[in-house]
């Protein structure tokens, strides 16, 4: 018989790369979405906003502030603080905190607080992908390394600026014969007929 997934390991294998959004470098996941997922698995969890000895939704130390939030499913809660922060998530100054600053942190510590059941905490962790998944990796196509380029051979011509210094090759190599004397000219030169008729006299 098979045990069943944890409630982390249910959660921790969706896929919400769909579902965030990338603000000032920083990942969000939206909170109606992932309490919806969290209430389509399981109908009975609950989420707490604690208020402090006053009754404000927010808690501080005189000079920044925060939030605190819950989210219990089948009996585990798990509890998450985060500061209220403007635009460029830097603390808000408690005199100038609006309410609009705190729901906005609210949601937002619940979004993290799911993530601690599992729900979209790859997001957080830097990950790409959920538990269960396999990242494909694309191969990077290897370079083709350019053919190497032929050497352009060098036309000679009775009597141009190359004959002589060839001539004196053909003469000083006779023993090699006119076939191997022949080879090894057309490694650096390109000959007409009337050239090897030339060459050929010369032996």
């Amino acid at each position: 018989m098979s045990k069943s997934k944890s409630v982390f390991e249910t959660l921790n294998s969706i896929n919400v790369n769909d579902k965030v959004e990338k603000k000032n470098n920083l990942t969000y996941l939206s909170w109606a979405w992932a309490w919806a997922e969290v209430k389509k698995h399981y109908p009975s969890a609950t989420y707490t906003i604690y208020e402090d000895i006053n009754g404000m939704f927010y808690h501080t130390d005189g000079r920044s502030a925060w939030v605190k939030t819950g989210v219990t499913i089948e009996g585990q809660e798990h509890i998450e603080y985060l500061p209220v922060m403007d635009f460029r998530n830097n603390s808000i100054l408690v005199d100038k905190i609006t309410s609009v600053d705190v729901n906005k942190t609210i949601q937002r510590s619940l979004t993290k607080a799911i993530a601690r059941q599992g729900l979209g905490l790859y997001v957080y962790a830097g990950e790409d992908l959920p538990n269960g998944e396999n990242k494909v990796v694309a191969k990077k196509p290897t370079p083709k390394k350019p053919a190497p380029k032929k050497p352009t051979n060098i036309v000679l011509n009775v009597g141009d600026d190359n004959w002589d210094k060839v001539m004196k090759y053909v003469i000083d190599n006779k023993e090699l014969g006119l076939k191997t004397i022949g080879e090894n000219l057309l490694k650096k030169y390109s000959m007409t007929g009337v050239v090897k008729k030339e060459i050929a006299k010369a032996l």
